[in-house]
């Protein structure tokens, strides 16, 4: 049995796509349907069913998966144990990320990153619909909501802070509110789906439905606003941290810490192998946000 038919086929049970697994791993469509076909042929059964647009897994290919994960671990920790692991990054990697954080966080660090790792090369969708990763054939997607799919795996990037905010201009005009409760007599710009503020507080956490005649389902629209003295807002850090430096926005509500646990994530397709290239985006964009990140320094 060849590692390497075992490797195509684990890919292409992410992607369900023979060419994108076989471009994965430098291969052409044609060699990369030879492999399968020969892994099918070594094994004595159909692991694949294919269709003009896609294919899957047959039972019997769900059956194998496991053991052909098991089998390349096994064979990629041997061969690391000799020093001669197959641990250099290589391939397209292909990226989903929210547009804002993306073009903020991602696109300046790229260079660094493909600096470091020259075998690799990205193909980014930046955009803030939700998209399926498997579907999509994505490696890696970052995300800065909580993981509800269990065939896909988290790993943490960042600390997603979130303050609340005012321009300094709606401040002179409104006043300064100095306890949660009084923000229910302010104008408060909303980011859809995130109304309710709840807020650490020496009595107990405390919840305000926020009100205002602002309400938007972008975070850097919600910053803007609040910029131009439409409102108090709450922002993410990482979107609003140069702002607070040039002193266009100014923390407030500070000894009121907002209760959120949220976080920037890196997601991938679940597997037990975490393929070279994937595992370098991780730990490099680890470093470079740092902790805490960047932002919040």
């Amino acid at each position: 049995m060849n590692i390497e038919d075992l490797r195509l086929f684990v890919r292409l049970a992410v992607t369900n796509n023979i060419s994108k697994a076989g471009q994965d791993l430098g291969l052409s469509p044609p060699l990369a349907s030879i492999h399968i076909n020969r892994l099918e042929k070594t094994l004595g059964a159909r692991l694949v069913h294919r269709t003009t647009r896609k294919v899957s897994l047959t039972e019997e290919g769900i059956t194998f998966l496991p053991h052909a994960e098991e089998i390349i671990l096994r064979v990629d920790e041997a061969m690391e144990s000799v020093g001669k692991g197959l641990t250099r990054p290589q391939g397209v990697l292909k990226i989903s990320a929210p547009s804002s954080f993306g073009r903020m966080h991602l696109m300046p660090a790229l260079k660094g990153f493909l600096t470091q790792h020259p075998a690799i090369s990205v193909d980014i969708q930046l955009t803030d619909t939700m998209v399926d990763l498997v579907a999509g054939g994505f490696d890696v997607g970052i995300r800065n909501s909580e993981l509800k799919s269990s065939s896909l795996v988290a790993r943490k990037l960042a600390v997603d802070r979130r303050i609340i905010c005012a321009s300094p201009e709606y401040i002179r005009e409104n006043g300064q509110p100095s306890s949660p409760e009084e923000l229910r007599d302010h104008q408060c710009i909303n980011l859809k789906g995130l109304e309710g503020w709840t807020f650490e507080t020496l009595n107990g956490n405390v919840n305000i439905n926020t009100k205002g005649n602002v309400r938007v389902d972008q975070g850097e629209a919600v910053r803007d606003a609040c910029i131009n003295g439409m409102g108090v807002a709450m922002c993410a850090t990482w979107i609003a941290y140069e702002h607070l430096k040039r002193g266009d926005l100014i923390q407030i509500l500070e000894d009121y810490p907002l209760i959120d646990d949220a976080s920037i994530w890196a997601i991938y397709p679940s597997s037990k192998l975490l393929a070279p290239k994937i595992r370098a985006f991780i730990d490099y964009f680890s470093v470079y946000y740092g902790t805490p990140a960047y932002w919040d320094t």
